[in-house]
């Protein structure tokens, strides 16, 4: 559900979650470098009014890097949503390309980030695959995330919104994907969810449980 930068209507919200039988919530946004504290405080409102009315529900939410404000991040991770997600979406070699205007670095420090200010956070991140990065730019990334301490891992096949986006380089097969899977067990991520159409809240209370096993 998206975290919107205007005033906070909390009893529609609830409402549309009790109706929905919702037990787990992946609360999300659009980057808004636009907002002083880039959203955080939408963030941290949604994950409150859930804890506060939501009867146990468990909360993920989906953020971006905030520019890099510690102080954005600090006031989210405050606010003690169980699951906090952050995509490096790729590998650092093809940022400048896929995800200009952003920063590798910054987004694994994110990550590391969240563990110090509060260990008992449960982190995921994920990788879009078939956008001309090699097989072992993969597992250098999913080394560094367990270095980061990242609890799980998302793993899918990037396919092209429009002609205006980054084309596809490739199609992964089912077999490279179940064996990124194998290797990101092995290394110690709680679990890995890697198939071409995974995407970062694919089965979401399902990864959320590993951790918890």
């Amino acid at each position: 559900m998206p975290a919107f930068a205007g005033a906070f209507r909390a009893s529609p919200f609830i409402e549309a979650v009790k109706r929905l039988g919702l037990r787990y919530v992946v609360i999300t946004s659009v980057t808004r470098d636009d907002l002083a504290d880039g959203g955080a405080s939408q963030f941290v409102r949604t994950i409150e009014i859930l804890h506060q009315k939501g009867n146990g529900i468990i909360v993920e939410v989906l953020i971006p890097d905030f520019g890099g404000s510690t102080k954005a991040l600090r006031a989210v991770v405050q606010a003690r949503p169980e699951l906090l997600n952050h995509n490096v979406e790729s590998v650092p070699r093809l940022y400048p390309e896929v995800r200009p205007g952003t920063d590798y670095s910054r987004s694994l420090e994110l990550l590391s980030e969240v563990k110090r200010m509060d260990p008992e956070i449960v982190t995921k991140s994920g990788l879009m695959l078939g956008l001309g990065e090699t097989r072992d730019e993969v597992i250098e990334v999913m080394c560094v995330l367990r270095e980061a301490c990242c609890d799980l891992l998302t793993i899918g096949q990037y396919l092209r919104p429009t002609p205006k986006h980054h084309p596809v380089v490739s199609f992964v097969s089912p077999e490279e994907f179940s064996e990124y899977g194998h290797i990101g067990r092995e290394m110690g991520f709680a679990e890995v969810a890697s198939a071409p159409l995974v995407r970062s809240s694919f089965r979401a209370a399902e990864l959320y449980a590993k951790v918890k096993e």
